[in-house]
């Protein structure tokens, strides 16, 4: 009776060192979390602080900052441009809003690329 009563008492251990590391883990993985939500809250703060910036000195900028503004300036522009030439097209080819294509902003070069599948015949399957 000895070695059963060790046993259930070394089982009784091991499931509450388990029980122990799950609640461990559960607790890391919600400070991770909690963590990347705040350093998102910071990129956001970040970004707006940006823009504070760039409102208020963007066509007066600190020396530090004249590059970057300089990028924006020109992004906008750029925008500017390509808005106006996608009107030029889709007047000159009666297009309409809703007819606009499907835009991608963003390609994650880690992905595979699928071709697209083929278009054939309507051929039935060999049997």
């Amino acid at each position: 009776m000895a070695l059963f009563d060790a046993f259930k008492d070394k089982a009784k251990d091991l499931a509450q060192t388990g029980v122990n590391k799950s609640r461990q883990l559960a607790e890391i993985a919600k400070l991770n979390l909690a963590n990347t939500s705040e350093e998102d809250e910071i990129k956001r703060a970040y970004i707006e602080i940006g823009k504070l910036y760039y409102a208020e000195k963007g066509m007066a900028p600190d020396a530090a900052y004249v590059a970057l503004c300089e990028k924006i300036t020109a992004a906008k522009v750029t925008i500017e441009e390509n808005k106006a030439r996608i009107e030029e097209i889709k007047n000159q080819s009666n297009i309409e809003a809703d007819e606009d294509p499907i835009i991608v902003t963003k390609v994650d070069p880690e992905e595979p690329v699928t071709p697209p599948e083929s278009h054939t015949e309507d051929v039935p399957p060999e049997e």
